[in-house]
């Protein structure tokens, strides 16, 4: 029997907001300047693509003892072309956490990074601590376990989140009692901005530009607040809140759901030839009568939760449309859904998903919060908010030794910009604006008419790349924020 599960591709997350305590931020970075990277050919396994080099470096553990325990942190490049252009190093994050980001750049030169960008940097990609090739964590998760994902069943009573309560508390106790559980204070957003800050040593720069997506706009929020000279041109694309992908940011997910189901209700019902229905209403109609038949009677392993994270997953990309679509109707004849391979090693993603999230931020410990929010969210959001608002490993998260998190301010030059799809599943918009607010004058944003998480340079939206390779190559932004139309034109 074939299994789904909901982990998030391109999953969001980040860093909550309060202060670093002045132990902390003193200590930060003190290390001994590193030795610079040696760089060699990527084996296959690392992500192997012509012209991506590789190299490791070592960082401290705990960066509060600078001079302690280290572990090493894998990174990449993909060098610029044309030295005499290159201004500088680019370094990159593909979002997460629990996502490698060691092939990063190749991917992003393969996908339309524009040329003037290619040859202006350095592109760096690095695997972030506790996730590939960078002191990777466990939580000995068991096959079925790995299947099921980080999302929680869908909680249609009180009682749903009580009895999920007891498998939180189960993932918790084995994360706390894992191999790698000595990573579990030192995974945070935070410590991967320092390893940052030196990777950026080793490279010999004084500052650094940064393109992140995805969970990756917290981790470079976070680097722009603990390093606010050492950023150069710093992209966010596809933002979280200024607390990071906190128990808020969770619960966002099913708005963001309701917000851009109706671009695929829209889609399918242009397409009659998939059975869904002629409008978004009936095609509206057929995912409540899927979710209603697969609760009572699941089919080869998907159920009805499952068929809303796989529902949830394809909304991430106009490209994932048609398959949403005819894996809908396959389900809707009793058939399997067209099988999908994992990628990557799946263990270690979901395990570092909880590290970093759990530690990031504090969550509700008392199982009548999440039931409150279950309750108000399955209200407010229906299609997703019984999972979305259930309780998660985080509430059971062990909390010795874990510095605050980072409160994201707006003190520091003015050197960000963000982009953003008015219609994003996985970091609604309505997330995106708070930061914003919250970096005030450092920042310019950009905004899409369009759906879809992640915009730049995949999207087809040329006002909004156009936009973001300027302010790359020429470190110029919009005098003031942008609103871009739908579709291609400027």
């Amino acid at each position: 029997m074939r299994k789904r599960t909901l982990s998030l591709a391109l999953a969001v997350t980040a860093v909550a907001a309060t202060a670093l305590t002045g132990a902390s931020a003193s200590t930060a970075g003190t290390a001994a300047t590193p030795d610079p990277l040696r760089w060699g050919p990527c084996t296959k396994k690392a992500g192997a693509a012509p012209r991506l080099q590789c190299a490791t470096l070592q960082v401290p553990l705990d960066y509060r003892e600078p001079d302690g325990r280290t572990i090493d942190i894998a990174v990449s490049r993909l060098a610029s072309k044309k030295p005499s252009q290159r201004r500088g190093v680019l370094v990159t994050n593909p979002g997460g956490p629990g996502v490698p980001g060691l092939g990063y750049p190749a991917v992003l030169a393969s996908s339309g990074l524009p040329q003037d960008v290619l040859d202006s940097y350095d592109l760096i990609g690095f695997d972030p601590r506790g996730a590939g090739r960078s002191a990777p964590v466990t939580c000995d998760l068991t096959e079925r376990q790995q299947q099921r994902g980080n999302f929680p069943p869908y909680a249609h009573t009180g009682a749903d989140v009580t009895r999920e309560a007891a498998y939180a508390r189960t993932v918790a106790r084995q994360c706390a009692g894992s191999r790698s559980a000595w990573m579990l204070p030192h995974t945070t957003t935070a410590n991967t901005a320092r390893d940052m800050d030196r990777i950026r040593a080793a490279l010999g720069e004084s500052r650094i530009s940064y393109l992140g997506a995805s969970y990756g706009t917290q981790l470079g929020a976070v680097y722009a607040t603990l390093f606010p000279r050492r950023g150069d041109r710093i992209v966010l694309d596809s933002s979280l809140g200024p607390g990071g992908y906190d128990v808020t940011a969770f619960r966002m997910l099913a708005r963001g759901m309701e917000e851009r189901f109706p671009d695929f209700a829209e889609f399918a019902a242009r397409h009659p030839g998939y059975g869904l229905g002629t409008t978004p209403g009936q095609v509206k109609a057929t995912y409540d009568r899927l979710v209603e038949k697969l609760d009572a009677e699941p089919v080869d392993g998907v159920d009805g939760t499952a068929f809303r994270g796989i529902t949830f997953e394809h909304l991430y990309s106009d490209a994932g449309l048609p398959t949403l679509a005819k894996g809908w109707q396959a389900l809707g004849r009793g058939e399997p859904m067209p099988s999908e391979p994992p990628a990557g090693n799946v263990e270690n993603s979901l395990a570092d998903r909880h590290y970093v999230l759990c530690a990031d931020s504090r969550w509700p410990r008392k199982i009548r919060d999440y039931q409150r929010a279950a309750a108000a969210d399955r209200f407010r959001y229906p299609m997703l908010g019984g999972t979305t608002g259930s309780i998660t490993p985080c509430a059971y998260w062990p909390r010795k030794g874990i510095e605050p998190p980072v409160r994201i301010g707006d003190r520091g030059p003015s050197t960000m910009l963000m982009v953003q799809n008015e219609r994003d599943p996985g970091t609604p918009l309505a997330g995106a604006r708070k930061l914003r607010r919250a970096l005030g004058e450092r920042v310019r944003m950009v905004t899409a008419d369009q759906g879809g998480h992640g915009v730049y340079p995949f999207s087809a939206n040329t006002c909004a790349n156009d936009a973001t390779t300027k302010f790359l190559t020429t470190g110029k932004r919009p005098a003031r924020d942008v609103s871009c139309p739908a579709g291609t034109d400027k």
